[in-house]
């Protein structure tokens, strides 16, 4: 968008507006009106989120109490006491306070009715008025120095974060106007969209300029420190460069000299740093191995408060700026707006053992509850025509205690996939209610072995809310009933927040297996997993980087695969498609997955990940036609330190075949043998004639040969097929309830080739928190006449992806040196090559 602007449209509150979302029945990303590329960064490290523990935080005037939200509801509390009283306790969620000068008021944000609103509390006759009412996304109000202006982010116009001036009087917001004019950056980028944005705004005491953060001519990160001048918005300077993540929020001193801000330079963490308004050399102010972001200076300038996650959960603290004193602030007793009582949950398994599962609270007042000290977490998608809000939820080590107000409760309670996912209705009383929940299993039959279950992508800490570790990732595991975890360590652009973290020794707790893997980083090759790596971890840990140092296309991702290999470590293809690829029209492509499927360096594929998984499916049979032998994969992709997250831990999982104690060596040998299925919700069993996925069967000519296939399933599944060679060959109707099947018959073999059994739904389902229900099984294989599986069309739509693939890499010109170039285009020809082979036989054996 260029320079022009049209009038914003935040209005004044009361207006009846119209929903900016479809009445059809769809899931769609939480805060759906921002138009920005990948989400689930910005809504983790820059949105609100609800979190049991203190989120965000203001002084009062007199530098003598706290404003802080938490749980949903902004509290006051005096530092140094131990009450805190509730002020805020409405319909949805509250959070970003920030105290007037004069003492008189608070200005909020509000989460409700699928936007973020600007409120104002009159802290003296405790009223609310809505200050803003459009369906925007409405952040970090601040009020100027006299109290008569406002700055904040809005989504107002443009669906992206722009930095906003509004006048503030008698409860009403007017001449509300974008400060700095929308920018248009000509620097690539892959993160962030090529619109500049301006968020963290901070006012100067004399309330004559604003700092705020923009990402103007930044490749990567949030971008530099700039300032503005309030009444002349063309005297734009910038103060201070280096990458940022979202939480930089840069505040001025009270001496209108320094600047506090967040910053992980050179570290993994956020600490905080104090720079000038001249943009001096930054000195760290805090240290560790956590982060510490939301700092605000007291009005004295003595002291800061800031978030910090130290201990895991968020929780608040004051600290002398000399000296480094420390002062942790905590609501040891609540004084509350609504009565209140409390919830005893047990969860017990089968045998009545205790077990840990995932818990949803939902109280009479329509708001999510969790312990005082678990990880509230939420979903990043919903369906506006079944819910308000998006799911949230906590992992309850098997017994726990909520404090929620009175009333009708809703719970959910699961415990993995192959359990019944338990609803309750409670009554809740001032008096405290008991509630045990006895989960009841979902077993497949005996026949089709015995499993292990195990994410493959998970990222244990990658910048979110939370500070996670190797026991409490293992803890997670244990509440979602997985039996393995692999955290794939990652760059987050220049930091890796794991690095410290990897070993090639497993951990093993409570029979769950927690490995330390890769993931390698290539948005122009597609992304690896790398997984049972017995040396050291690959560095650089990603390529084909734009601007930065690290931009030749080299190393292409079979190099990498070779790396791994010799570290006798599993390679394989990470989310790979959101949609399905047409190599004659699709604008760009450069995925590599062709090439090294040809030259066997991909050891697994990710059929059920962060994708679409039929659109993932349909490029995987393809390439199975043609003979190649791809075991199934599932990774959640899952941030799991993240508040609001695509999760939770093993919401996508594979399930692996194995004998007798999960340990690396059997996983590693059943994912590679493929004898697994892969899931978001179904359990599936399939035999034939007596063999099981991962087994061949070979046949002197074509037959028809018995079959046995079982689904159980948390949620009713639409679609129960059995697939041959890309074909649906036999479609099982579900009746009842639909989440249980057991089906005998016989299927017709015409040729050699592949079959899989597959579960999937047309539509989302709230209790599985993906796109729609699926699962696979990897394939059972099939010869016949010792004839090996040929499809020419699909060989000949390969050629073609890789003739795509060959002329961007030969186009680039930001390789490091001649030799780089000329070995990734001879590795791509060389694919090319064994596709174009197998475009040229006599007896495909792909079905029409």
């Amino acid at each position: 968008m260029g320079m022009t602007m049209r009038q914003p449209k935040i209005l004044l509150a009361g207006l009846l507006l119209l929903s900016p979302f479809s009445a059809l029945a769809e899931r769609k990303p939480v805060a759906a009106q921002i138009q920005l590329p990948h989400n689930y960064y910005y809504r983790e490290m820059y949105l609100p989120q609800l979190t049991s523990g203190p989120s965000a935080l203001t002084f009062s005037p007199d530098g003598k109490e706290l404003v802080y939200s938490m749980g949903g509801s902004l509290w006051r509390q005096t530092i140094g006491d131990d009450q805190a009283r509730e002020l805020t306790h409405a319909g949805g969620y509250d959070y970003q306070p920030d105290w007037s000068h004069d003492g008189r008021h608070i200005i909020f944000t509000r989460y409700q009715k699928d936007a973020i609103e600007l409120w104002q509390l009159d802290l003296q006759t405790g009223t609310e008025v809505a200050l803003t009412s459009h369906g925007d996304i409405n952040l970090e109000p601040r009020y100027s120095p006299n109290d008569h202006q406002i700055a904040f982010v809005s989504t107002a116009d443009s669906g992206h974060f722009n930095l906003y001036l509004a006048e503030v009087a008698d409860d009403r917001l007017s001449g509300a106007r974008r400060l700095v004019p929308e920018h248009t950056s000509n620097v690539y980028r892959y993160y962030y969209a090529t619109t500049d944005h301006a968020i963290n705004p901070s006012w100067t005491p004399d309330g004559q300029r604003l700092l705020f953060v923009s990402n103007r001519e930044v490749a990567y990160g949030t971008g530099d420190i700039w300032c503005v001048a309030v009444n002349a918005p063309q005297d734009l300077k910038k103060i201070f460069s280096e990458e940022t993540a979202w939480r930089t929020q840069p505040q001025v001193a009270p001496d209108g000299r320094r600047i506090l801000f967040s910053s992980y330079h050179g570290r993994q963490w956020q600490q905080l740093w104090l720079t000038t308004m001249q943009g001096a050399a930054p000195f760290p102010l805090t240290f560790g191995d956590f982060d510490r972001t939301q700092a605000r200076f007291s009005p004295d300038g003595i002291r800061i408060g800031y978030i910090s996650n130290e201990d895991g959960n968020t929780s608040l603290w004051i600290q002398e700026v000399l000296g480094g004193a420390r002062t942790r602030i905590t609501a040891t007793q609540r004084h509350y707006l609504k009565e209140v009582g409390r919830l005893q949950l047990s969860v017990r398994d089968e045998h009545g053992q205790k077990v840990p599962a995932r818990v949803s609270v939902i109280a009479a007042d329509g708001r999510a509850y969790a312990p005082d000290n678990a990880w509230m977490h939420a979903d990043d998608g919903f369906d506006r025509s079944l819910q308000p809000f998006e799911n949230h939820y906590f992992h309850c080590p098997g017994e726990c205690t909520v404090i929620l107000p009175t009333g009708d409760a809703q719970l959910q309670v699961s415990h993995g996939l192959d359990y019944a996912i338990a609803e309750r209705r409670v009554g809740i009383t001032k008096d405290g209610n008991t509630m045990t929940i006895a989960l009841k299993p979902l077993r497949l039959p005996a026949q089709y072995g015995h499993f292990a279950s195990a994410d493959l992508h998970v990222h244990m800490n990658y910048g979110g809310h939370y500070h996670n570790t190797p026991l409490n990732l293992i803890e997670q595991a244990r509440a979602e009933h997985l039996d393995a975890v692999y955290n794939l360590i990652v760059n987050k652009e220049e930091r890796i927040p794991d690095i410290a973290q990897f070993t090639t020794r497993p951990l093993r707790k409570d029979d769950v297996l927690l490995m330390q893997a890769q993931e390698f980083h290539s948005s122009y090759w597609g992304h690896l997993g790398l997984l049972d790596l017995d040396d050291h971890f690959l560095t650089p840990d990603f390529a084909a980087y734009r601007e930065s140092a690290l931009a030749s296309p080299y190393p292409h991702n079979g190099v990498i695969a070779g790396l791994a290999h010799a570290q006798h470590g599993l390679v394989g293809y990470a989310h790979p498609f959101d949609a399905p690829v047409n190599p004659d029209k699709d604008r760009e492509l450069s995925n590599g997955l062709p090439a090294d499927v040809a030259l066997g360096n991909a050891d697994y594929y990710e059929l059920v990940g962060f994708s679409d998984h039929r659109s993932t499916a349909d490029i995987w049979y393809r390439l199975l036609n043609l003979g190649f032998r791809i075991p199934a994969g599932a990774g959640t992709d899952a941030m799991a330190n993240y508040a609001s997250l695509r999760g939770p831990v093993g919401m996508n999982r594979v399930f692996i075949a194995i004998v007798g104690e999960t340990t690396p060596e059997k996983l590693h040998s059943g994912l590679k043998q493929g004898r697994t299925f892969v899931t978001n919700g179904p359990l599936l069993g399939l035999e034939i004639d007596g063999k099981h996925p991962g087994d061949d069967i070979t046949l002197i000519k074509p037959t028809t040969l018995p079959y046995h296939v079982s689904l159980r399933s948390i949620v009713p599944i639409d679609h129960f097929e059995l697939i041959f060679n890309g074909r649906v060959i036999a479609s099982h109707h579900l009746n009842g309830a639909r989440t249980q099947a057991d089906v005998s018959g016989r299927v017709e073999i015409p040729a050699s080739g592949w079959l899989v059994l597959r579960a999937w739904n047309d539509h989302s389902n709230p209790k599985i928190q993906d796109i729609y229900p699926y699962a696979s099984t990897s394939p059972i294989y099939v010869t016949v006449d010792q004839k090996l599986p040929r499809s020419p069309a699909d060989a000949a739509y390969f050629v073609s992806w890789l003739d795509r693939v060959i002329a961007g890499a030969t186009a680039r010109s930001d390789y490091n040196n001649p030799q780089e170039k000329q070995n990734t285009l001879l590795y791509l020809n060389a694919a090319r090559t064994v596709f174009q082979t197998r475009t040229e036989t006599a007896h495909p054996t792909a079905l029409p």
